[in-house]
């Protein structure tokens, strides 16, 4: 015989209704290397309820309710530099919808490839901690953990040397002429007189 105290309560978060909703709303999940870090871009997308929402870094950004129009973009900002990012919601057919995210104007794929020709990138570890270095080689500004350096700049013999320190390590990157016309200038990064290797994001 059933009582009253058999129907399902719901205490833990993780099987409240609101957590349920929540977890079959969410279509799509980008991760955007920008200089000042890493971004994770979250949206939301309630095809019976109408409802966007968008969270970056596990912040709401945009919250909209009851949108009559299933289809449509959300533009909104992303990082320290306040990056332009759009999620475009398009209709494949019947009830699918795509979801794509353009930075600058840019495809993601786009903006990521002509990123990797615009900045290096490096990562390190210092006094038991992880440091992300990103040198944005048209304006010369270093990026060190989100945080925008102070540099001082040098002339040396075979080029140039931007200096700036992390903790009391001292850094420089050495940009150098590679003498062929398609390279371009070779940028390094050197820490307490250590070449650190740079990755691709």
């Amino acid at each position: 015989m059933a009582s009253g105290d058999d129907s399902p309560v719901f205490e833990d978060y993780e099987s409240s209704p609101y957590s349920l909703e929540k977890m079959t709303d969410l279509v799509a999940v980008w991760d955007v290397a920008l200089s000042d870090g890493v971004h994770k871009i979250e949206f939301e997308h309630g095809t019976t309820s109408g409802k966007r929402v968008v969270y970056v870094d596990g912040k709401e950004e945009i919250r909209k309710e009851w949108m009559f129009k299933l289809v449509g973009k959300e533009t909104f900002c992303v990082g320290a530099a306040k990056t332009k990012a759009t999620i475009n919601i398009d209709a494949v057919s019947g009830f699918a919808y795509e979801y794509t995210l353009e930075i600058n104007g840019k495809s993601l794929k786009k903006y990521m490839e002509n990123r990797s020709k615009t900045t290096n990138t490096w990562v390190l570890h210092l006094d038991d901690e992880d440091f992300r270095v990103v040198l944005e080689k048209d304006t010369m500004d270093v990026w060190c953990n989100g945080k925008k350096m102070e540099t001082a700049g040098e002339f040396v013999d075979d080029g140039t040397e931007t200096h700036f320190s992390i903790g009391n390590h001292d850094c420089y990157i050495k940009a150098v002429s590679s003498g062929k016309r398609k390279e371009g200038i070779i940028h390094t990064l050197i820490v307490d007189n250590r070449e650190i290797p740079e990755i691709l994001e």
